[in-house]
């Protein structure tokens, strides 16, 4: 299994994520939307779209972060992959990305803009590979990592999965 990660991560150029995982952006439109268009919590102009390859391992995990805008998940193959969402009533869902149908995973996933989101791998010594499609296009500066003890504070009925899925 580790050497079928490591060629993805060399075949396709993948490069460490600050949330964890691999990543390489695959896409970018050359068009853009100009800020006056945009809701005013955004920092400037966005393109259009953004897509990203995104790889995780089952030793691994991606960390609740927050991002402005929607964000739409394709599952491309390896073991299935669990979305970990707070939406911005506080509930707490669990999805699963995969193409097991019997077992309640669906290949593709919309994560709605401002809601708190993690994704774990849970098949041991397993990987799941993935695509994210953001719109309007996905900048830094729309990119906010969770802290365990901010999270927590807001959601404290929560408090195991945060735990479990930040790293500070």
């Amino acid at each position: 299994m580790k050497s079928e990660i490591k060629k993805l991560v060399t075949s396709l150029e993948l490069l460490p994520h600050p949330e964890g995982g691999f990543y390489k952006e695959v896409y970018r439109s050359a068009s853009v939307i100009p800020k006056d268009a945009l809701a005013a919590d955004f920092s400037g102009d966005r393109n259009y779209c953004t897509s990203i390859y995104f790889l995780l391992t089952s030793e691994n995990f991606s960390a609740f972060h927050r991002i402005k805008q929607d964000e739409i998940w394709h599952f491309y193959g390896g073991s299935s992959l669990s979305v970990h969402v707070i939406d911005e009533d506080g509930v707490y869902t669990e999805h699963k990305v995969g193409m097991n149908f019997s077992n309640g995973e669906k290949p593709q996933l919309v994560v709605p803009a401002g809601c708190w989101f993690a994704s774990s791998v849970s098949k041991k010594d397993s990987y799941a590979f993935v695509g994210c499609t953001v719109a309007p296009g996905f900048d830094f500066d729309d990119f906010e990592l969770a802290t365990r003890t901010a999270l927590t504070a807001v959601y404290p009925s929560h408090k195991s999965i945060i735990y479990r899925l930040t790293r500070q």
